[in-house]
């Protein structure tokens, strides 16, 4: 099997792990050069490669120098999110293939800056998404396809997890939520939720987003926190301008509304929400439950009932990875976004999430930081396809699709 030469940016802990949990693990991979800000990640990085694989990969704290070495095909961009845009573009501006983390981006400038850098280049920048890879998300998505719930109306999704103590130990552990958390007021990790509902949705290939509006919280959770763990005293009464809580309403083309949370600085279990609602049915990720008129009994008795359907609407892609053995971190779902990512380069097809995908879904954060700064104004949401999406053919048709 051919080998992708591959550079990794960003050494954290979620970029570790994708160099020791994924990249590493693949015989297709070669893992040739790692780059961070911090001299010891990088060190980390090299060592952890050589006890695992038998070679040492190259190392540099400048991103720009990992990207133009010809011993770099594929970069993988895993940090900070104000990195992600100018790595991304850098990279298509070399010819490199691309693939970037999850998170929002900071202006609608720089989503299209993505899009104009892949139209130049005709390299697709994939955002990592994995959570379209869940194992709920994909059932949910099949029995939409078998139509199931009929027409779908309304889409609800969140991220919705305590980080109160990883955006409070920034500064200590390196960490960028704190800085955002501080200076910012938005949805600012939008992609959890909305990749899963855009692709339920067919946003970009015959739908798409045209409007929102946000609202914001007050915040006080991180206060709170800072104070009851004897945190830093300055966080103690820091006015941090994220809201605790952020709510967006999004329109979509055909009618259809989203509804997006974040929730990530008050006491809560970790929750994506994932909800489905149809002119037949409906399922709702958080009481494991799905309901279909005429196949289900009484809706409001029917409660972890998922079982019953799986049989018959589990999505082929995890009822082939079961078969094979479930691998990777966040129960599988970091594995099969990258095996769909390098299945579609070794194939030299369009990925299934595309930088028209990706610059959409990441627009979310600055527009909603634009709609709560204007009094949670509604905001129109740019057609980043240029009108493609009417009629689109230029879609991942594989194993891993994501599109009717």
């Amino acid at each position: 099997m051919a080998e992708f030469k591959v550079g990794i940016i960003g050494l954290g802990g979620r970029g570790m792990f994708h160099l020791m949990g994924i990249l590493c693990e693949r015989e297709d991979v070669h893992v040739t050069y790692v780059c961070d800000l911090y001299e010891d990640r990088c060190l980390a990085g090299v060592k952890n490669v050589l006890d695992k694989k038998g070679h040492e990969p190259k190392w540099t704290q400048n991103y720009k120098e990992l990207i133009e070495s010809e011993d770099v095909e594929v970069v993988i961009v895993a940090s900070a999110w104000e990195n992600h845009v100018p790595a991304a573009v850098y990279a298509m501006e070399c010819g490199k293939q691309v693939a970037i983390e999850v998170g929002g981006a900071y202006s609608v400038d720089d989503c299209w800056r993505l899009v104009e850098a892949h139209e130049k280049s005709g390299i697709h920048c994939m955002m990592l998404e994995n959570c379209c890879y869940g194992e709920y998300e994909l059932t949910a998505l099949n029995m939409v396809r078998g139509g199931l719930f009929g027409k779908v109306v309304h889409c609800e999704g969140g991220y919705q997890h305590d980080l109160r103590g990883e955006v409070l130990y920034g500064k200590e552990n390196r960490h960028y939520r704190l800085r955002n958390y501080q200076n910012r007021n938005c949805d600012n990790y939008p992609t959890h939720e909305l990749g899963p509902i855009a692709k339920t949705l067919d946003i970009n290939r015959g739908n798409r987003m045209i409007k929102l509006h946000s609202m914001a919280s007050g915040a006080w959770g991180l206060n709170e926190y800072a104070k009851e763990h004897g945190i830093r005293e300055e966080l103690q009464t820091y006015k941090f301008r994220q809201g605790d809580i952020i709510k967006t309403n999004i329109l979509c083309a055909h009618g259809e509304t989203i509804t997006l949370t974040l929730d990530t600085t008050l006491p809560r279990n970790y929750s994506r929400n994932y909800t489905v609602r149809g002119t037949k049915g409906f399922f709702s990720e958080v009481e494991i439950k799905a309901f279909v008129e005429g196949v289900t009994p009484e809706a409001e008795s029917n409660y972890n009932n998922l079982e019953q359907f799986m049989e018959k609407w589990e999505h082929p892609i995890w009822r082939h990875f079961k078969q094979e053995g479930v691998k990777g971190g966040h129960g599988g779902i970091d594995w099969l976004v990258f095996d769909a990512y390098f299945t579609s380069l070794r194939d030299n097809v369009v990925p299934p999430i595309d930088t028209y995908d990706t610059a959409a879904w990441m627009a979310i954060t600055p527009l909603s930081e634009i709609s709560i700064a204007n009094g949670c104004t509604a905001v129109d949401i740019p057609d980043f396809t240029r009108g493609m999406w009417t009629h689109r053919t230029d879609k991942n048709t594989g194993f891993y699709s994501l599109d009717k």
